[in-house]
């Protein structure tokens, strides 16, 4: 018997100004299925998803709910046909709590006033799905962004769902909160629901989707089953083009130490040392709430130390701000690039000046002639892709919105880079550049943290990995001793 269509897309067409982001795309999900769908950024992937979602009007074409077809979608129509989506960017209220965001928009108990408590324990049987110690009545802006996306999907499964549209969310989570969303995924695919995970992330693709659909710039390619398909064929109907997946082999062996932490306090951290080298990049890994990005934040000064020391080539510094690290040539590319790494209504331009303004400005007025030759460099240096340094930040795609945030600790010279998730959410092509500008740093001298979720990056980066759990430093792995299993073995305690 063959499977139900549960939602078919036909010769869907999108036009913006001077882009065409659908053209003319027919698919058809299945009931039941995990239905994966490819492309780089800027294939169409998210005007696709909010075509559906109704959070767009289509220009041209049908969309088709278990047979039923409609012309036009909105919003409320969309969740009334139990079809439920996950942005990559939340759709969260900071101000509000947990419970309330997962059970916003439905009715909780028989009563007209607001029951807090019937709230509360009703979104924190959602949260038990996840195994997560989250505190169902703390703030959304107190959370992490890993605990953020645990809400997200949390808030999605409560509903009454039919259709479960995924855009990366794995991305923020490590490797134990991931497989926890597999097995809700697993129930909620027992349950017939059909699942659209949207994911650049090659192997979640071959662990749990039954089909693979790519996108190339606004274009249907092809649907595969994924059994019948590999790595290497779906990059390159991906990219259109051959593209080994792998990471860059390194030229030159660390140096002298460049930066070293003794028994830092702070941020929820504990008594944390470690040394990092000149030319080497320390991979930091842990589960949620282990204190990476906490971490991160107390060497870049966004958060008071408490005790402990920091050596900067062997001599004593205090960083009590960003501009103290920013001064000891310390940058930082933030998890959340939107939120605290740009400036996403600037130009380019203006968001690779910023952090040294006073260092090409005179009598408060900057020297514009300076600032175009040095966005310019850093534009040309690591290929931000744009037809202007005037464009804004927001209009960029992921993997050049990251590469402006690496524009700007370039910009400011800076000897020590903390990368933080610094693939999140950006598609292959766009990862093997990173992946090699990275390399060229350390070639190049640069000392690199790099805080990631994703095992392999970790293991395929790193020259070392040092592991936290619950704040405190769990354990230091080396090159010949990098195996999954050990890592998540300190990750979470069991060591």
């Amino acid at each position: 018997m063959d499977a139900k269509i549960v939602l078919s897309l036909e010769k869907v067409t999108k036009k913006y100004p001077g882009v065409l982001a659908l053209n003319n795309i027919s698919i058809d999900f299945l009931e039941g299925e995990v239905h994966a769908l490819l492309g780089e950024n800027g294939a169409g992937k998210s005007t696709l998803i909010k075509a559906v979602a109704g959070a767009i009007d289509v220009d041209a074409g049908i969309i088709k709910i278990n047979g039923q077809e409609y012309h036009e979608m909105t919003p409320s129509l969309s969740r009334s046909l139990g079809i439920e989506v996950i942005y990559q960017e939340f759709n969260l209220v900071p101000t509000l709590s947990c419970s309330e965001n997962i059970m916003m928009g439905e009715s909780v108990g028989s009563s007209i006033f607001f029951n807090s408590k019937l709230v509360d324990a009703k979104a924190s049987e959602v949260l038990k799905q996840f195994a997560v110690a989250i505190d169902p009545k703390k703030l959304v802006q107190e959370l992490s962004i890993a605990e953020q996306q645990i809400v997200e999907i949390a808030k999605a499964v409560s509903k009454n769902i039919k259709i479960l549209i995924m855009d990366e969310p794995s991305a923020p989570l490590s490797v134990a909160e991931v497989e926890i969303m597999f097995d809700i995924i697993k129930q909620l695919k027992q349950k017939g629901v059909t699942i659209i995970y949207i994911s650049h992330r090659l192997e979640e693709v071959f662990r749990i989707s039954d089909r693979v659909s790519v996108m190339r710039d606004g274009c249907y390619v092809t649907t595969k089953n994924t059994k019948d398909t590999n790595r290497q064929e779906l990059i390159k109907l991906m990219v259109g083009r051959e593209l080994k997946e792998s990471y860059p082999g390194r030229k030159n062996p660390p140096g002298d130490i460049a930066l070293e932490v003794k028994n830092l306090t702070g941020n929820g951290d504990k008594n944390i040392s470690f040394v990092v080298r000149k030319g080497e990049i320390l991979g930091i890994s842990g589960l949620v709430g282990a204190g990476r990005t906490e971490l991160a934040m107390l060497l870049f000064g966004a958060e008071p130390i408490q005790k402990g020391e920091i050596l900067l080539n062997g001599q004593p510094v205090i960083i009590k701000s960003p501009l103290d690290a920013i001064k000891y040539k310390i940058g930082l590319l933030t998890e959340d690039r939107k939120g605290q790494g740009l400036f996403l209504e600037m130009s380019i331009k203006w968001n690779i000046s910023f952090p040294i303004a006073g260092r090409i400005s005179k009598y408060g007025i900057v020297n514009t002639k300076k600032e175009d030759e040095i966005a310019r460099k850093y534009k040309e240096r690591i290929n931000i892709k744009t037809p202007s340094l005037l464009q804004q930040v927001i209009n960029l795609s992921g993997g050049n919105q990251q590469k402006v945030v690496l524009a700007k600790s370039l910009a400011a010279e800076s000897d020590i880079l903390i990368f933080d998730e610094p693939t999140r959410g950006i598609d292959v092509g766009a990862k093997q550049e990173i992946y090699q500008l990275m390399t060229d740093l350390a070639d190049n001298g640069i000392a690199i943290l790099m805080i990631s979720s994703d095992m392999e990056e970790l293991l395929g980066m790193s020259d070392r990995i040092i592991v936290l759990c619950e704040g405190k430093l769990a354990g230091e792995v080396k090159k010949d001793q990098f195996e999954q299993h050990y890592i998540l073995d300190l990750a979470s305690g069991t060591h």
